[in-house]
């Protein structure tokens, strides 16, 4: 006791900063900021930390086998989960928010279009007949992390429809650009591979359409995806964009339904503590089986992962 009311004077303004909603930017920008440093410089660790990314990590579970570089293991795993809450966010907007009819979602759309193609076109242009004109799709990616990660820092500053926007065109772009890699510089293709993956996220799909709503029929089957897209030679990342558009983003309930659900409960909470005088923790466990009850898995797993991927995977 004593020692818990030492430590939270220590551990409240670290809690109170990663509550802000420009956290996760500063930590992005400190880290980009860090990363800049260590790669220019000789000083110290930072003439190792070019070599870092070389080292490799190996799981094995018996005969199955992975071996791949620090670097790897991140722009093919760590990111596929960004690109998994980033699928989320935007099947969101998509189906109930802000980009739910096409007039709304035609603008975002264009933008990103027009950022991939204009660029591509000049870098075309300018490297015509060059060894480097093949390199066309480089400028057509749009850095979604720091795009995102400077809204973050402008916070409630910034409108929420501005907001939507800018995330949407972002993740158009970095999507349009992630196929361009896989249409046109994969290096080596298995369609074997690839067609277990379609597969996959087919039996995904039938499991959307059946209504399973537990996440744990969707996220094993997710690694399996993952794997096969991994290995199919296609860039991994897309595997948690098809993870996201499977995953169900639909409630249970009408809208008439689950506000009716909330008043029934709360009532019984209410007579309960007028009557008994119901523990705190009593209220919570009932309004958390409701909170479960009426979200949809798609919310659950987005909520879940925003901490994780804004101040562990991003940096």
């Amino acid at each position: 006791m004593v020692a818990a009311l030492l430590i939270r004077p220590l551990v409240r303004p670290f809690t109170e900063f990663f509550r802000r909603e420009a956290a996760s930017g500063i930590v992005l920008l400190i880290s980009a900021l860090l990363a800049l440093l260590l790669a220019n410089t000789s000083w110290g660790p930072a003439r190792y930390f070019p070599a870092l990314w070389d080292q490799h990590l190996r799981l094995a579970i018996g005969g199955f086998v992975l071996d791949h570089t620090l670097l790897q293991w991140i722009n093919d795993g760590l990111m596929t989960i960004f690109f998994l809450i980033v699928g989320l966010e935007i099947k969101r907007e998509v189906l109930a928010g802000e980009l739910a009819s096409p007039r709304q979602a035609a603008l975002p759309i264009a933008g990103a279009l027009g950022g991939m193609l204009v660029p591509a076109l000049l870098f075309a242009l300018f490297n015509h007949g060059t060894p480097t004109a093949g390199g066309w799709g480089i400028p057509m990616a749009t850095d979604i992390a720091f795009a995102l990660a400077v809204l973050q820092l402008l916070g409630a500053r910034v409108p929420l429809g501005l907001k939507v926007f800018l995330t949407a065109l972002a993740i158009v772009d970095d999507l349009g650009a992630v196929l361009v890699i896989a249409g046109f510089y994969t290096k080596e293709l298995h369609p074997q591979y690839l067609y277990l993956a379609l597969g996959t996220w087919g039996l995904l799909l039938l499991f959307n359409w059946l209504r399973v709503r537990t996440l744990w029929a969707y996220l094993p089957l997710g690694l399996v995806l993952w794997y096969f897209m991994l290995e199919s030679g296609i860039h991994a990342t897309l595997a948690g964009v098809l993870l996201a558009v499977a995953i169900p983003f639909r409630i249970p309930f009408g809208r008439a339904e689950l506000l009716h659900r909330v008043d029934e409960r709360l009532a019984l909470l209410r007579a309960e503590n007028h009557e008994l005088g119901a523990d705190p923790w009593v209220i919570s466990e009932e309004l958390e089986d409701l909170y479960q009850r009426s979200s949809s898995p798609a919310q659950r797993l987005e909520y879940q992962l925003h901490s994780v991927v804004s101040f562990w995977v991003i940096p």
